[in-house]
């Protein structure tokens, strides 16, 4: 047994060198590049948000009527210190912008994270034990496949209204079980895929010989090995989650103003129809989240290409 344990053990280390070749190659790859420096700017925006405002002197909901409003009520759309001009509040539009940011990553990698974690647990489980246990886990599977996500999502949120329009839970947090509840059954299905696959090979069934525990062997021998398939899934599932979040706001049924959401900020602007008079209030959180959504993308797709092996 311990020569089969010696003889296995070898194709399972040999990649290493290939993958470091990888990586060296990521480097000169102009795709994987401009994704990693699209998301940068994006995380660097949402981070420096709070310093942009004290520069400026404008905060994400202060407003400032008698500077950005005209003898008419309308918003500028650039000057007295407001780069992008202002909304029909009188705040400024490229502070509440960058403020969005800060929202979308803050909903979007805690939601895709707990999602990551729960469809792991599930396909790990159903996709190594079989049997009873696999059917069961791929019924639920499907079950939460079934519910429609604007429906369900509208009655959560309607569940959680209190008295004179409050709300008894954080509409952050009601928005980012939401989305989980929506994004685990796609890590569930990927990973009991690669799973069956897995447990089949050599260096598993030689752990499973030799008696080693379950969890040892799904922690120590297959963990590892689809760990990479499921960070890169993790970034292709980020932007998608993000785009619900600003789907919900945008619908009013997630993040609630007067708080900056692009959702919001988009919802706002085609409800006042402002934007006809300044665009900015259209324009930049809807360029704002699809350069998010691009980037995003863009690092995923060709991570993917060049260290999932599952990749076509």
């Amino acid at each position: 047994m311990s020569q089969l344990l010696l003889q296995t053990a070898g194709p399972a280390s040999a990649p290493s060198g290939p993958v470091r070749r990888r990586w060296r190659g990521a480097f000169a790859d102009p795709g994987l590049l401009a994704g990693a420096v699209i998301i940068g700017v994006v995380v660097a925006a949402a981070l420096l948000a709070p310093v942009f405002a004290a520069l400026l002197g404008h905060g994400p909901n202060e407003q400032f009527s008698d500077e950005t409003l005209d003898a008419a009520g309308l918003p500028i759309t650039g000057g007295n210190g407001f780069l992008l001009g202002a909304d029909g509040s009188g705040r400024d539009v490229l502070v509440r912008t960058l403020y969005g940011a800060r929202i979308s990553l803050a909903i979007g990698i805690p939601a895709t994270t707990i999602a990551m974690i729960v469809g792991v647990v599930v396909g790990l489980t159903g996709g190594y034990f079989g049997g009873r246990v696999d059917a069961v886990l791929s019924e639920v599977t499907n079950v939460a496949l079934a519910f429609p996500f604007l429906v369900t999502a509208l009655s959560v949120v309607t569940l959680n209204r209190g008295t004179a329009g409050s709300t008894l839970v954080d509409p952050a947090v009601v928005v980012i079980g939401v989305v989980a509840l929506f994004s685990w059954t796609y890590f569930a299905r990927l990973v009991r895929n690669l799973v069956v696959e897995v447990k089949a090979r050599p260096y598993v069934l030689a752990a499973i010989g030799s008696g080693a525990s379950h969890g040892r062997i799904l922690l120590r021998e297959i963990l590892p090995t689809i760990l990479p398939t499921i960070v890169i899934y993790w970034a292709v599932q980020l932007p998608t989650n993000i785009i619900a979040e600003a789907s919900l706001s945008y619908l009013g049924v997630g993040i609630r103003p007067p708080t900056p959401s692009w959702g919001t900020m988009i919802a706002n602007a085609q409800d006042t129809a402002l934007y006809q008079t300044q665009p900015w209030m259209l324009i930049a959180p809807a360029f704002a989240l699809f350069v998010t959504v691009v980037g995003f993308n863009l690092l995923a797709t060709r991570l993917r290409s060049r260290f999932d092996p599952t990749a076509s």
